[in-house]
């Protein structure tokens, strides 16, 4: 499943699947406990062959339930537990006062508030699983001082243990917003988080990776049909292996033709990267528009690419008359000069879509002319520092969320905004590149877990990504699939390709991905 929901949105399936009879919130518990033993098993399979000993930490909420849950399988399956809880065990929700009250007859239960509670780091009290069941994805406040205390304890007495003791995480890590991917004082860091029915927003973005350590997924039995709001406009999707790639015959104008406008002298080797990377994915011509006094410097390292002179906007309108140059990029290597700017006008100008990338952006940020030149079929592609000049009071409010100064406010909705206020597609660079429309509609390429791709923080990947995009709007694909297929086609790339990895790299391997993709 490659949607990420949102705390209202996973609690709206659970309860519309509870509220029409198909199953109780008490089978869900307990289908959430399975679904993490059977987990840990298959991520620790030492730990399925013989009885072990598990601290497993609950909390006041349903969460704590789950955990209520895994304690006694864990115990049913001969394995001695430490139980702690954190607040009253009256106060409990009635499913997971439930768990509590059939894990009593099995076992105890201590406060974790208890300094003496945690057991001790060595000798044969000292665990071998850790499980949290403190906080689900319903917290949206810093920890408890004593649960940051304990959790802080824990940590470190892992740390000065000649052996790593496996850390899972029920549904999200205690202390991680499950929104906003941001972490709200937590102190500790896990080997596996195993959520349920579907990830959640906060498992991609911002601290959520680094936290969760591996991400499972367990199956408890919820439908897809339990969604009360449309995918298309409510619910955010991972990116996915694009479709449509393939040719079926014609000849090149078929599959488009890419203009690529360059800098001057000097500053050629953006566009060029961009130029390779519209090109490699499959735009049947590419044209890099060039100042004249660049033009020996581009002529000399270019051959299946196309050279134009442009000088200026009157340039490029000329060069523009040919109706079968059908998508631009402007941006990489530009410059920041007046007549740079009546080139983006005329870009804008033109109609055709367009890729506004690195200068583009800038100029964008300093003449609310050009902002309001934008149209539907721009894609426009800042990293965090371009996103804050472009829209500066959409990052203060993440940046002020991100510090506990208003609501929940995350990457997506920054994204989801920028996108209405500019009427087209933005993609908000990062290891959680966000893509958001301006009808609502918002995927996530996510460069973790195993897709990481470190090795893409490197000088001119994002000049190729541009590259990739525009090729894909010249082959005639709409701005949102452009930059989707472009995102995530870019970060496979630099997983085929692995550590050592630059820029100029990215577009010789698409070749290999498209034909993984059996193209």
């Amino acid at each position: 499943m490659t949607e990420l929901l949102t705390t209202a949105q996973m609690r709206a399936a659970e309860e519309a699947e509870i509220g029409s009879g198909v199953v109780s919130g008490l089978e869900l518990m307990e289908r959430a406990g399975q679904g993490v033993v059977a987990a840990i098993f298959e991520r620790w399979p030492e730990l399925a062959h013989t009885s072990h000993r598990a601290l497993v930490l609950c909390g006041p909420g349903n969460n704590g339930g789950d955990g209520f849950v895994i304690a006694r399988l864990l115990k049913e399956a001969g394995w001695q537990i430490d139980l702690l809880l954190f607040g009253d065990a009256a106060r409990l929700p009635p499913d997971a006062r439930t768990n509590h009250d059939r894990w009593i007859k099995l076992g105890q239960v201590r406060p974790l508030e208890d300094p003496g509670a945690v057991p001790d780091d060595s000798g044969a009290e000292a665990p071998d699983l850790i499980v949290d069941a403190i906080f689900g994805t319903g917290l949206t406040r810093a920890l408890p001082e004593v649960v940051t205390r304990t959790l802080s304890r824990i940590s470190q007495g892992m740390a000065g243990r000649d052996r790593q003791v496996p850390c899972v995480a029920v549904d999200i890590p205690s202390g991680l917003s499950s929104d906003t991917g941001r972490a709200l004082g937590c102190p500790m860091s896990f080997d596996l988080t195993v959520t349920f029915h579907s990830a959640k927003l906060g498992h991609y973005l911002a601290d959520g990776p680094a936290l969760c350590g591996a991400l499972r997924i367990a199956d408890i039995g919820l439908r897809r049909q339990a969604l009360p709001e449309p995918p298309a406009a409510g619910i955010v999707r991972l990116t996915r292996p694009p479709e449509g790639l393939g040719r079926s015959g014609g000849h090149k104008y078929t599959h488009g033709h890419a203009v690529i406008l360059s800098g001057g002298a000097g500053r050629t080797g953006a566009a060029r990267l961009a130029a390779r990377g519209a090109l490699r994915i499959g735009a049947g011509l590419v044209t890099l528009g060039v100042p004249g006094a660049a033009q020996l410097e581009v002529a000399s390292q270019v051959t299946a690419i196309m050279l134009a002179r442009v000088d200026d906007a009157a340039g490029l309108s000329d060069l523009l008359e040919d109706a079968r140059l059908n998508a631009l990029c402007i941006g990489p290597g530009l410059g920041l000069k007046d007549h740079q700017a009546s080139l983006v006008e005329a870009a804008l100008k033109s109609g055709r879509p367009t890729v506004l990338d690195a200068d583009a952006l800038s100029l964008l940020s300093g003449s609310g002319a050009l902002f309001a030149a934008l149209h539907a079929g721009c894609v426009l592609t800042p990293h965090e520092g371009e996103f804050a000049r472009l829209f500066p009071d959409i990052a203060q409010r993440l940046r002020d969320a991100s510090v506990g100064g208003g609501p929940a406010f995350s990457k997506v909705d920054a994204a989801r905004e920028a996108a209405r206020r500019a009427d087209c597609v933005v993609l908000l660079k990062g290891p959680d590149t966000i893509i958001a429309a301006p009808d609502g509609r918002c995927a996530i390429n996510a460069s973790v877990y195993d897709r990481a791709a470190p090795w893409l923080a490197t000088a001119g990947s994002g000049d190729v990504l541009a590259g990739l995009i525009t090729g894909l709007l010249a082959r005639g694909f709409d701005t949102m699939r452009a930059a989707e297929a472009g995102a995530w086609l870019h970060t496979q790339c630099a997983i085929r390709f692995g550590p050592g990895l630059i820029a100029e790299d990215v577009p010789e391997e698409l070749p290999a991905v498209l034909r993984a993709l059996g193209l």
